[in-house]
């Protein structure tokens, strides 16, 4: 099992979290970014830079996520792609993403774009708040807990 970080756009509040818990359960945790960014010295976590362009670090997460890893993203499509792919996905508020929830995320986001390209004006996301950061901290210690009884001695 890994975790793969949707790096570009987490929030740094997140990263951190990431980075404590990579650290305390010694899972291997490999951010993706388009773009250099600092991570702590450790065995267990990684930086893996990738080309500039549109959805570059997301296909490359896709080609390399394996059933039952754990994706980090805000991204729907990439985390539908993932979800098709027996893995996990987990957004930086915390909410854990599942084949049937995907689905009504992606028809409301295509609903969103379609005012967008209308000329609407939208708002985009809230500010990440503590709770948030609470709710994401809270499910991925559910899932390494989940993991680790699952996890062959």
């Amino acid at each position: 099992m890994q975790v793969w970080v949707d790096a570009d756009a987490c929030p740094v509040p997140i990263k951190d979290i990431l980075f404590r818990a990579a650290q305390r359960q010694g899972v291997t945790t490999t951010l993706i970014a388009n773009h250099p960014m600092r991570v702590p010295p450790s065995p267990h976590i990684s930086l893996r830079q990738v080309a500039a362009g549109f959805d570059v670090a997301d296909n490359e997460i896709v080609r390399c996520v394996q059933a039952g890893d754990l994706v980090v993203t805000a991204d729907i499509p990439l985390a539908a792609e993932v979800i098709a792919k027996g893995a996990l996905a987990l957004n930086p508020r915390g909410e854990m993403y599942t084949a049937d929830s995907i689905k009504a995320r992606l028809t409301m986001r295509d609903f969103m774009e379609t005012l967008r390209a209308s000329g609407v004006q939208t708002e985009g996301p809230a500010p990440l708040h503590a709770r948030d950061r609470q709710a994401f901290a809270n499910q991925l210690d559910r899932f390494l807990a989940q993991h680790a009884k699952t996890a062959p001695d």
